[in-house]
């Protein structure tokens, strides 16, 4: 485990290292970067965002997912990534971010992604959707999550069905 002090840059380092996307060590350093929430934990994962490697970029959007406070700069951050990045787990991650964010304003890029031909980036959606739809529940947003709940995967099914039963009760 990295230590609990250190830069930021050091943590980030740490975790690059762990190769495993859902990896202990991996975690343990995003979540003491948002327990750190300042500005200089968000510079570092949007220059992620921007890295050469899948690595970078994943490390980078689920360090932006848990950084709250800075919704407002993160989200155009994973907007830009949800269309324009090619790798399936980037597109899932950018997802869970929304997801994590749970901002109305995401709800348009999780729309586009909903139909991918990865599963995975379908079941990033069907995740999403539910917290992004806002109040009153957004109509399109609902339609897109009731047509994930009969996808031919069953993961993204079970999922989606679960968002409808949460998001249509009254």
């Amino acid at each position: 485990m990295p230590p609990a002090e250190g830069t930021v840059r050091d943590l980030i380092e740490a975790a690059l290292r762990d190769t495993d996307p859902d990896g202990p060590l991996r975690w343990h350093v995003i979540c003491l970067l948002r327990q750190r929430g300042d500005l200089e934990s968000f510079i570092e994962a949007r220059r992620l965002c921007a890295g050469d490697t899948v690595t970078e970029r994943l490390l980078g959007v689920d360090i932006m997912g848990m950084l709250r406070p800075f919704a407002d700069r993160t989200l155009p951050v994973l907007r830009y990534l949800a269309a324009s990045e090619d790798d399936a787990m980037v597109l899932y991650s950018v997802l869970i971010a929304f997801g994590h964010l749970a901002d109305p304003r995401s709800l348009p890029s999780v729309l586009d992604l909903a139909s991918h031909k990865d599963s995975r980036v379908r079941y990033g959606a069907a995740y999403a959707l539910q917290h992004v739809l806002g109040e009153p529940p957004d109509r399109a947003g609902l339609e897109m999550l009731r047509t994930l709940a009969a996808d031919s995967d069953a993961d993204v099914a079970g999922w989606a069905s679960l968002g409808v039963a949460l998001r249509s009760a009254p």
